[in-house]
């Protein structure tokens, strides 16, 4: 057996405009692409540091650049802790392994054949004026997303419903609020057609939600990484939100998911913002999932060449000869 050769490479991003998450205005996103190649085949996956968790491009490649000459999928964990490095390799494991036996991913995981999936799409916090614009561009998608850096900004959700009367509106308030924040503004968003809040509280505080009435639904986003944080969740939110970059890639969640549906907690699927090549194999866990947040691409300048076809507000798997 000839020997697996080993590639990181470091990619950028631009996005289509200046893209507002809370206080943080970004031009670009910064990307790992590992390929794994033998045989003439290569496998690829992609990941996205996030600095919320100490993570940057020299920890990730520094991480996969220790993996041995030999691994697969079986011996990655005990390799690699769950997160983005794990993640990229994971991927690229499961489409070289594709590629090598001439089948799907999907078939390999013994997953049905996998369905086009309804995103919501994640709109940035910004003028008035610029916002009225976002929403007609996106006018088909149903559910769209917003990441909250103040209270103030909760104003934009009038200019949503003069826009999209009909949207339903998901909430990223990032660990920003208060559990007093949240009893007292929950009943008036009910009303503005807002269906869930992803992590309202900080994750050290989270135990309160436990106590308290959820007159929206509650996600658990910085709180929830892989399956073994899940018991300490059940009960505190209503709903967990999938990043493959905090499972450590498809093979953990998938797990996760049918841990998370077996709990009986609502499944949101999301990612970092990213290219196609980071959402391929994530819309194999959005399948089944009540809300899906793959919109990466769609804020993208660029995408990758071959990548996601999204047709409105639908994202289609990924082609063969583009992953899995």
């Amino acid at each position: 057996m000839s020997p697996l050769i080993i590639n990181i490479h470091r990619r950028s991003f631009a996005f289509g405009k200046m893209f507002t998450l809370g206080k943080l205005a970004r031009t670009h996103v910064n990307a790992i692409e590992v390929t794994l190649t033998r045989n003439g085949r290569t496998g690829r996956g992609e990941c996205v540091p996030n600095p919320r968790y100490g993570e940057s491009l020299d920890s990730v490649a520094n991480q996969i650049s220790q993996l041995p000459a030999e691994f697969d999928r079986k011996s990655l964990p005990a390799l690699l802790r769950p997160g983005p490095a794990r993640n990229a390799v994971d991927c690229a494991l499961w489409d070289l392994e594709a590629k090598t036996n001439g089948m799907r991913v999907w078939q390999l995981a013994g997953l049905h054949q996998p369905k086009p999936v309804e995103t919501v799409i994640t709109l940035s916090i910004s003028d008035p004026a610029q916002l009225m614009l976002d929403v007609r561009r996106f006018k088909n998608h149903r559910i769209m997303k917003f990441r909250i850096g103040s209270i103030s900004d909760l104003e934009m959700i009038k200019v949503v419903r003069k826009e999209a009367p009909h949207a339903r509106v998901i909430l990223d308030v990032g660990e920003s609020w208060t559990v007093d924040d949240y009893l007292r503004l929950a009943p008036r968003l009910v009303s503005e057609g807002v269906v869930m809040i992803e992590q309202p509280l900080p994750v050290i505080q989270d135990s309160v939600l436990a106590e308290i009435e959820h007159p929206i639904p509650i996600c658990a986003d910085e709180s929830c990484h892989d399956v073994a944080v899940l018991p300490r969740l059940k009960g505190r939110y209503d709903a967990i939100n999938i990043k493959l970059d905090k499972t450590g890639g498809l093979t953990d969640a998938l797990v996760l998911r049918e841990a998370a549906h077996a709990a009986g907690m609502v499944v949101m699927v999301g990612s970092m913002v990213a290219s196609s090549l980071a959402m391929a194999p994530a819309i194999l866990v959005a399948q089944g999932a009540k809300y899906v947040d793959l919109d990466g691409p769609l804020l993208l300048a660029e995408d990758r060449p071959g990548g996601l076809h999204y047709d409105g507000s639908w994202a289609h798997p990924s082609r063969a000869e583009f992953w899995g």
